[in-house]
């Protein structure tokens, strides 16, 4: 049984779930969605679940008799599997009957994440908005709200930590404007978490400020690490499926990157890379060696095909390729010392949205 090959094949055809259970995913929202957390060997890696593709994957999950559950291929047990059980500080709500699960959710097994506003200036506008990206979906199905507040993330990472054992937190965005993109806001949050949950280590993600000092208000209030996430390191490929952020020039990402790991230092400085929206393995690869160079940790993961984007209906990177991105692009991260364990928090850390880690 090969381990990384079920990995990969899984994040890249999904799986489909054939026994029943209470939640069978989570659906929408800013980053990779509409999947489950699946636990393969203790690791967990964000699988997708819910997508028409997944349906059709040779995947299923299925339940022995045993009672325990099972990743199954043509009728046979490939690999058992668990799943992270619901957190407790999902059963409570604020003050003013706000359910927790509403404000942020466990990824992986210690995660705690959130998109701080679920609003996205470019979202909203369709000649801007990111193609695979499904931010304000999550609000039609009410499964959020539109904005947190500092107060609100502050309760509940604090009940997070307290009564699930969470380590790390991310907290993501919809762009709120073209100025700072948000960066004021998060750091607002930040302060009053940590001053509920001070241990607690958290990795914010905004796109590159308009003005680059910005990013050090972060570090001041308690940010431990950040996400600045390029995806493609094409132009041309960026103006077709990111065409407002693309707007912000790959040199300016550049200086971004260089900026903040003056500041957080490296490993601690993350950007997403997306396997499938067109570029090249060597350039993926050659991108990630110039900012692995910098110190600027490369994340790198298969294009998700999520429900209600334009990229809904696209296939998913070949796992044999990604298994070439994946062990090449681990060669590089090894030789400028990076490594996802090394990330005090965030995507990086977590690590289950991609198989990078496997490669380390």
């Amino acid at each position: 049984m090969d381990k990384k090959k079920i990995l990969l094949e899984l994040q890249s055809f999904g799986a489909r779930i054939d026994v029943p259970l209470e939640d069978r995913g989570r659906c929408g929202g800013a980053g990779p969605s509409d999947d489950k957390a699946f636990l393969l060997d203790g690791v967990p890696a964000m699988v997708p679940t819910l997508g028409e593709f997944a349906q059709e994957s040779p995947y299923r999950v299925t339940k022995n008799e045993d009672g325990k559950y099972a990743v199954t291929s043509n009728g046979e047990n490939v690999m058992p599997v668990e799943f992270v059980s619901s957190p407790r500080f999902y059963d409570l709500k604020t003050k003013d009957g706000i359910p927790y699960k509403k404000i942020a959710v466990l990824h992986g097994t210690d995660v705690l994440a959130t998109t701080v506003s679920q609003r996205c200036i470019r979202w909203r506008r369709e000649e801007e908005r990111c193609h695979f990206c499904a931010i304000e979906n999550s609000l039609e199905s009410d499964s959020t709200i539109s904005l947190k507040t500092p107060n609100q993330l502050a309760e509940v990472a604090e009940a997070a930590v307290r009564l699930d054992g969470v380590k790390h937190m991310i907290m993501t965005t919809g762009t709120i404007n073209y100025r700072d993109m948000g960066v004021h806001y998060l750091a607002e949050c930040t302060r009053a978490i940590k001053e509920k949950a001070p241990n607690i280590r958290i990795q914010v993600q905004f796109e590159p400020p308009e003005n680059l000092e910005d990013i050090k208000y972060l570090h001041e209030v308690g940010v431990d690490a950040v996400g600045i996430h390029l995806e493609s390191f094409s132009q041309e490929i960026r103006e077709q499926f990111t065409p407002g952020k693309a707007q912000i020039s790959i040199d300016r990402y550049f200086e971004s990157f260089k900026y903040a790991v003056g500041i957080f230092g490296r490993n601690q400085v993350s950007t997403y890379v997306i396997v499938g929206l067109g570029d090249t393995e060597d350039s993926i690869v050659e991108g990630c060696r110039q900012v692995a160079e910098l110190g600027v940790y490369p994340f790198v993961v298969p294009l998700r095909p999520i429900m209600g984007t334009p990229l809904e209906n696209v296939q998913a990177p070949d796992p044999k390729l990604m298994e070439q991105i994946y062990l090449r692009v681990a060669k590089n991260n090894r030789e400028f010392d990076l490594a996802y364990r090394n990330s005090k928090a965030g995507c990086a850390r977590c690590g289950a949205c991609s198989g990078i880690a496997a490669f380390e």
